[in-house]
Protein backbone atom coordinates (compact mmCIF):
# COMPACT_ATOMS: atom_id res chain seq x y z
CA UNK A 1 0.00 0.00 0.00
CA UNK A 2 1.36 4.04 -0.77
CA UNK A 3 2.47 5.43 1.88
CA UNK A 4 3.98 2.71 4.17
CA UNK A 5 7.14 3.71 5.83
CA UNK A 6 9.38 0.28 7.46
CA UNK A 7 12.65 1.49 9.64
CA UNK A 8 15.60 -0.03 8.86
CA UNK A 9 18.67 -0.11 10.67
CA UNK A 10 22.16 -0.44 9.21
CA UNK A 11 25.71 -0.52 9.69
CA UNK A 12 28.64 2.05 7.92
CA UNK A 13 31.21 0.24 6.43
CA UNK A 14 35.04 1.54 6.27
CA UNK A 15 36.42 -1.17 4.60
CA UNK A 16 35.64 -1.70 0.88
CA UNK A 17 36.76 -4.59 -1.60
CA UNK A 18 34.97 -7.89 -2.69
CA UNK A 19 37.32 -9.89 0.09
CA UNK A 20 35.09 -7.92 2.71
CA UNK A 21 31.88 -8.05 1.41
CA UNK A 22 32.14 -11.75 0.98
CA UNK A 23 32.95 -12.00 4.53
CA UNK A 24 30.23 -9.72 5.24
CA UNK A 25 28.09 -12.34 3.54
CA UNK A 26 29.30 -15.53 5.55
CA UNK A 27 28.25 -13.58 8.12
CA UNK A 28 24.83 -13.02 6.81
CA UNK A 29 25.32 -9.43 6.28
CA UNK A 30 24.22 -7.55 2.70
CA UNK A 31 26.49 -5.00 1.44
CA UNK A 32 24.44 -1.89 0.09
CA UNK A 33 25.10 1.99 -0.79
CA UNK A 34 22.83 4.87 0.73
CA UNK A 35 22.81 7.63 -2.11
CA UNK A 36 21.58 11.07 -1.60
CA UNK A 37 22.23 13.89 0.73
CA UNK A 38 25.96 14.67 0.21
CA UNK A 39 28.66 11.51 -0.33
CA UNK A 40 27.58 8.17 -0.74
CA UNK A 41 27.59 5.96 2.38
CA UNK A 42 28.91 2.47 2.61
CA UNK A 43 26.62 0.49 4.40
CA UNK A 44 25.69 -3.58 5.38
CA UNK A 45 22.66 -4.93 6.84
CA UNK A 46 21.56 -7.64 8.30
CA UNK A 47 19.49 -10.16 5.68
CA UNK A 48 17.03 -11.05 7.79
CA UNK A 49 16.10 -7.28 8.64
CA UNK A 50 16.44 -6.58 5.02
CA UNK A 51 13.89 -9.24 4.13
CA UNK A 52 11.37 -7.86 7.00
CA UNK A 53 11.38 -4.09 5.38
CA UNK A 54 10.65 -5.34 2.03
CA UNK A 55 8.37 -8.28 2.88
CA UNK A 56 5.51 -5.29 3.80
CA UNK A 57 2.17 -3.81 2.31
CA UNK A 58 4.45 -1.67 -0.32
CA UNK A 59 6.86 -4.80 -0.83
CA UNK A 60 9.73 -3.47 -2.79
CA UNK A 61 8.27 0.49 -3.02
CA UNK A 62 8.22 0.62 1.09
CA UNK A 63 9.70 4.20 2.17
CA UNK A 64 12.70 2.96 4.05
CA UNK A 65 13.81 4.98 7.32
CA UNK A 66 17.14 4.34 7.35
CA UNK A 67 19.14 4.50 10.55
CA UNK A 68 23.13 4.39 10.62
CA UNK A 69 24.62 3.10 13.21
CA UNK A 70 21.76 3.64 15.69
CA UNK A 71 22.61 7.34 15.81
CA UNK A 72 18.72 8.32 15.78
CA UNK A 73 18.67 10.13 13.00
CA UNK A 74 16.42 8.18 9.66
CA UNK A 75 17.30 8.96 6.24
CA UNK A 76 13.79 8.29 4.22
CA UNK A 77 14.89 6.27 0.96
CA UNK A 78 13.84 4.13 -2.10
CA UNK A 79 15.50 0.33 -2.53
CA UNK A 80 17.22 1.66 -5.87
CA UNK A 81 18.50 -1.15 -6.90
CA UNK A 82 19.59 -4.58 -5.84
CA UNK A 83 21.87 -7.75 -7.32
CA UNK A 84 20.69 -11.40 -6.61
CA UNK A 85 22.50 -14.65 -6.79
CA UNK A 86 21.83 -16.11 -9.74
CA UNK A 87 22.06 -19.90 -7.73
CA UNK A 88 20.83 -19.44 -4.73
CA UNK A 89 17.83 -16.41 -5.46
CA UNK A 90 19.73 -14.46 -2.56
CA UNK A 91 19.89 -10.65 -2.76
CA UNK A 92 23.88 -9.67 -2.74
CA UNK A 93 24.08 -6.14 -2.32
CA UNK A 94 21.35 -3.45 -2.85
CA UNK A 95 21.71 0.55 -3.46
CA UNK A 96 19.52 2.70 -1.65
CA UNK A 97 18.53 6.71 -2.63
CA UNK A 98 17.51 9.23 0.36
CA UNK A 99 14.13 11.03 -1.26
CA UNK A 100 12.34 14.16 -0.44
CA UNK A 101 9.24 13.28 0.57
CA UNK A 102 7.53 16.15 -1.21
CA UNK A 103 8.87 15.73 -4.87
CA UNK A 104 7.91 13.40 -7.25
CA UNK A 105 9.67 10.04 -8.06
CA UNK A 106 10.14 7.51 -10.97
CA UNK A 107 9.14 4.07 -10.29
CA UNK A 108 8.34 0.40 -12.18
CA UNK A 109 4.81 -0.13 -10.90
CA UNK A 110 3.46 -4.06 -11.83
CA UNK A 111 0.22 -4.35 -13.62
CA UNK A 112 -2.17 -7.11 -12.31
CA UNK A 113 -4.80 -8.18 -14.71
CA UNK A 114 -7.84 -8.83 -12.85
CA UNK A 115 -11.14 -10.71 -14.36
CA UNK A 116 -9.62 -12.79 -16.71
CA UNK A 117 -11.67 -16.22 -16.27
CA UNK A 118 -14.71 -14.00 -16.71
CA UNK A 119 -13.54 -12.43 -20.04
CA UNK A 120 -16.08 -13.75 -22.67
CA UNK A 121 -13.12 -14.05 -25.04
CA UNK A 122 -11.48 -16.64 -22.22
CA UNK A 123 -14.68 -18.21 -21.89
CA UNK A 124 -14.87 -18.65 -25.76
CA UNK A 125 -11.21 -20.42 -25.89
CA UNK A 126 -9.37 -17.47 -26.38
CA UNK A 127 -5.84 -16.79 -25.27
CA UNK A 128 -5.45 -13.83 -22.79
CA UNK A 129 -1.60 -12.70 -22.74
CA UNK A 130 -0.09 -9.76 -21.04
CA UNK A 131 2.86 -8.30 -23.18
CA UNK A 132 3.64 -5.64 -20.69
CA UNK A 133 4.09 -6.40 -16.97
CA UNK A 134 5.37 -3.59 -15.67
CA UNK A 135 5.04 0.48 -16.52
CA UNK A 136 6.65 3.36 -15.35
CA UNK A 137 5.17 6.10 -13.28
CA UNK A 138 5.68 9.91 -11.60
CA UNK A 139 4.48 10.35 -8.05
CA UNK A 140 5.20 11.18 -4.42
CA UNK A 141 7.76 8.63 -2.91
CA UNK A 142 4.18 8.35 -0.01
CA UNK A 143 1.94 7.97 -3.12
CA UNK A 144 3.87 4.81 -5.17
CA UNK A 145 1.58 2.30 -5.26
CA UNK A 146 3.12 -1.71 -5.20
CA UNK A 147 0.90 -2.59 -7.96
CA UNK A 148 -2.14 -1.32 -10.44
CA UNK A 149 -4.98 -3.65 -11.71
CA UNK A 150 -6.34 -3.73 -14.84
CA UNK A 151 -9.47 -4.94 -15.45
CA UNK A 152 -10.00 -7.68 -18.33
CA UNK A 153 -12.99 -8.97 -17.42
CA UNK A 154 -15.48 -7.38 -20.65
CA UNK A 155 -12.02 -8.33 -23.21
CA UNK A 156 -13.54 -10.52 -26.21
CA UNK A 157 -11.38 -12.54 -28.57
CA UNK A 158 -9.08 -10.08 -30.66
CA UNK A 159 -9.55 -7.27 -27.99
CA UNK A 160 -6.83 -4.88 -26.84
CA UNK A 161 -6.07 -2.75 -24.37
CA UNK A 162 -3.43 -0.34 -24.18
CA UNK A 163 -1.66 2.10 -21.75
CA UNK A 164 -4.19 4.41 -22.33
CA UNK A 165 -6.97 1.96 -20.69
CA UNK A 166 -4.98 2.19 -17.32
CA UNK A 167 -6.52 3.89 -14.73
CA UNK A 168 -4.38 4.89 -12.40
CA UNK A 169 -4.99 7.02 -8.78
CA UNK A 170 -5.16 10.61 -8.73
CA UNK A 171 -1.65 12.50 -8.89
CA UNK A 172 0.34 9.26 -10.53
CA UNK A 173 1.43 9.90 -13.96
CA UNK A 174 2.05 6.97 -16.58
CA UNK A 175 5.47 7.91 -18.29
CA UNK A 176 5.26 5.18 -20.99
CA UNK A 177 3.82 5.17 -24.66
CA UNK A 178 -0.11 5.23 -23.87
CA UNK A 179 -0.10 3.45 -27.10
CA UNK A 180 1.49 0.77 -25.73
CA UNK A 181 -0.10 -2.84 -25.51
CA UNK A 182 -0.30 -4.34 -22.13
CA UNK A 183 -3.38 -6.70 -22.55
CA UNK A 184 -4.85 -9.25 -25.73
CA UNK A 185 -7.02 -11.53 -26.50
CA UNK A 186 -6.34 -14.33 -29.18
CA UNK A 187 -7.75 -16.83 -31.20
CA UNK A 188 -6.98 -20.07 -29.61
CA UNK A 189 -4.66 -21.67 -32.48
CA UNK A 190 -6.38 -24.94 -34.29
CA UNK A 191 -3.82 -27.26 -35.59
CA UNK A 192 -4.62 -28.04 -39.58
CA UNK A 193 -4.22 -31.73 -40.62
CA UNK A 194 -2.43 -32.22 -43.70
CA UNK A 195 -4.19 -33.33 -46.67
CA UNK A 196 -3.45 -36.91 -47.69
CA UNK A 197 -1.77 -36.73 -51.44
CA UNK A 198 -3.23 -39.79 -53.20
CA UNK A 199 -0.28 -41.52 -56.06
CA UNK A 200 -0.48 -40.83 -59.21
CA UNK A 201 -2.53 -43.57 -61.70
CA UNK A 202 -0.37 -45.28 -63.51
CA UNK A 203 -1.24 -46.16 -67.02
CA UNK A 204 -2.47 -50.20 -67.66
CA UNK A 205 0.68 -52.42 -68.05
CA UNK A 206 3.12 -49.75 -66.78
CA UNK A 207 5.36 -49.60 -63.69
CA UNK A 208 6.37 -46.76 -61.96
CA UNK A 209 9.89 -45.80 -62.26
CA UNK A 210 12.51 -47.40 -60.16
CA UNK A 211 9.54 -50.58 -59.43
CA UNK A 212 11.38 -53.25 -60.94
CA UNK A 213 14.76 -52.25 -58.91
CA UNK A 214 12.50 -51.94 -55.84
CA UNK A 215 10.64 -55.26 -56.37
CA UNK A 216 12.97 -57.29 -58.14
CA UNK A 217 11.06 -57.59 -61.05
CA UNK A 218 12.51 -59.71 -64.00
CA UNK A 219 14.78 -58.34 -66.46
CA UNK A 220 13.60 -58.18 -69.91
CA UNK A 221 13.22 -60.77 -72.04
CA UNK A 222 15.78 -60.43 -74.23
CA UNK A 223 18.87 -59.86 -71.45
CA UNK A 224 16.66 -63.73 -69.88
CA UNK A 225 17.63 -65.56 -73.18
CA UNK A 226 21.62 -64.30 -73.59
CA UNK A 227 21.95 -65.19 -69.48
CA UNK A 228 20.47 -68.50 -70.20
CA UNK A 229 22.63 -69.09 -73.14
CA UNK A 230 25.70 -68.92 -71.43
CA UNK A 231 24.64 -71.76 -69.15
CA UNK A 232 27.29 -74.67 -69.27
CA UNK A 233 25.42 -77.51 -71.14
CA UNK A 234 22.91 -75.19 -73.71
CA UNK A 235 23.50 -75.93 -77.66
CA UNK A 236 22.23 -73.17 -79.21
CA UNK A 237 19.91 -74.27 -82.24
Amino acid sequence: MAGERTKLLVAAREQLGSRETRRLRRQGLIPGVLYGGGQPVAISVAERELRRALTGAAGLHSILDVEIDGAGKTHASILKEYQVDKVRGHITHIDLQEVPLDKPIHASVSVHLTGGDDAPGVREGGVLSQPLREINVEALPLEVPEHIDLDVSHMGVGDTLRMSDVVVPPGITLLDDLETVVATVTAPTREVEPEAVEGEEVPEGEAPEGAAAEEGAEAPAEDDTQARSAEPGTVEG
